[in-house]
């Protein structure tokens, strides 16, 4: 057992990817600065989906460029904000966020919102490793000119081959630990922007110049008024908001390696606001200049590449599209995914072990993703586990700040047998009550059409319906 003071002096603690996962990290191994923060923002920027949804955004709302900009910032500045909430105690206490869910939900309620994290984030983690392997057979294809033959599941060899060669390369990263994982963070943030503004001047070159011109055509919107403008912008806050939600709940998952809250809060504030505009502004070039080119408003950037007819640039694009494909899984899944199910048996399932299942789960997944799982419409299925996540971050919030004013017993976290954290038989029936009942409205969001016109606001008014309820319930004593 690591000891703790009270006031968050981590005396021991462990990296060893053969270790409990779960256990708080020393100040020794508290190595993350604030570039490193950074780089967790820049690569879950950075996906294919990701550079898309801002793609869409200059041309899809039906707002101007300059509204575009401000809501994308506006909600940058609002993610950090929370992100410096959330991230606080696992920076100050070592502690990841299914140990952190213990304080407020009891030692045994708290892995229920740790498993429904970790499913979305096992889901998705599996969909990645699929993507990432589309980057690499479009590398493969490229150099050899090769077309992979017949399909078996919907996949041809090289598909297969692709995909069988990301799934071993993600163990390799998690199978040295996290600090190889900070590593790979590292390389990848900066060597995809690199890549990307290169295809900007690419675009630049073959527009001749134009690709300014076409921005400015994308940033106008004379049939714009003040209200669609207003109405476009909350729109846009509320998908990017709800695009960082995941995230933004297991924050102390990543905060915990940070050298100290400054770090922390200097990479958050690079990372969010910074990459934003920084993406935003390059995806909308590259936008422009597909427009000139060919005619039309790209926002896949896959498509722009292959109608470029370039070797060299396929190539480029692939390893590009591979590093922010892998960046992004690490980040927003496998961490996340690592840590919930650990929760389930910290004794017995270590850093190591917990990745080897979280793995055999994408093979399943992510090798039967084009035949079987994509045609299911399992979106809404994943999107209702989403939602039922955004009042845990209220209730964690009103509990930490609130309730305990940023103080922990860190040694009664791990007390599964009793301690103040133990509640009811493990469970604080104040926290389970409030969970249920602000979740049953963020999944009414997704399913029931008369609320339909929340769904982008769901994770909002959720954390705020569970830290409200949490705050009526726990002020009164119920279940503590």
């Amino acid at each position: 057992m690591t000891a703790t003071d009270e006031a968050g002096g981590v005396h021991c603690g462990t990296l060893d990817p053969e270790g409990n996962t779960l256990n708080p990290v020393g100040q020794q191994e508290k190595t993350w600065g604030w570039f490193a923060i950074f780089n967790i923002w820049a690569n879950d920027v950075q996906s294919l989906f990701g550079y898309s949804l801002v793609a869409s955004i200059f041309v899809s709302y039906g707002v101007g460029g300059w509204t575009a900009f401000a809501a994308l910032i506006t909600s940058s500045l609002f993610v950090m904000w929370l992100v410096n909430f959330s991230g606080a105690p696992g920076e100050k206490y070592g502690i990841p966020y299914p140990v952190l869910a213990r304080a407020s939900l009891g030692t045994q309620g708290a892995k229920l919102p740790a498993v429904v994290r970790a499913t979305v984030a096992v889901f998705w983690y599996g969909v990645q490793v699929y993507f990432a392997s589309t980057a690499l057979a479009l590398l493969i294809h490229s150099v050899t000119g090769t077309t992979g033959g017949a399909e078996i599941l919907g996949m041809t060899g090289i598909d297969w081959l692709s995909f069988l060669i990301v799934w071993a390369f993600h163990i390799l990263i998690f199978w040295r630990g996290m600090n190889w994982v900070e590593s790979f963070l590292n390389i990848a943030g900066p060597f995809v922007y690199v890549v990307m503004i290169g295809l900007v001047v690419v675009l630049w070159r073959l527009s001749d110049g134009r690709i300014v011109e076409a921005t400015a055509t994308i940033f106008a919107n004379p049939e714009g008024t003040f209200w669609s403008e207003i109405r476009g912008f909350f729109a846009i806050f509320g998908t990017m908001v709800a695009y960082f939600a995941a995230v933004m709940i297991n924050f102390s998952d990543f905060s915990r390696y940070a050298r100290d809250k400054q770090a922390m809060k200097r990479g958050n504030l690079a990372g969010l606001p910074f990459n934003m505009m920084l993406f935003g502004a390059l995806a909308l070039l590259t936008t422009g200049g597909a427009a000139v080119i060919f005619g039309e408003e790209i926002i896949n950037p896959t498509e722009i590449v292959e109608r470029t007819d370039s070797v060299v640039l396929s190539v480029v694009a692939a390893i590009t599209f591979f590093a922010a494909t892998v960046g992004i899984n690490l980040v927003a899944n496998f961490i996340p995914a690592v840590n919930g199910i650990a929760n389930l048996a910290p004794e017995r399932i270590s850093f190591r072990r917990a990745g080897i299942i979280t793995s055999l789960f994408a093979l399943l997944i992510g090798g039967f993703w084009t035949s079987f799982i994509s045609n299911f419409g399992i979106g809404s299925i994943v999107n209702t586990l989403g939602a039922t996540l955004a009042p845990i971050f209220g209730i964690m919030i009103v509990d930490y700040y609130f309730h305990r004013r940023e103080h922990l017993n860190v040694d009664d976290l791990y007390d599964m047998q009793g301690g103040s954290y133990h509640y009811q038989n493990g469970w604080n029936r104040a926290a389970v009550s409030a969970f249920a009942m602000a979740a049953i409205f963020s999944v009414a969001t997704v399913w029931v059409p008369w609320f339909s016109f929340l769904t982008g606001y769901n994770w909002i008014i959720g954390a705020l319906l569970g830290g409200t309820i949490y705050n009526a319930l726990a002020g009164k004593g119920a279940g503590r």
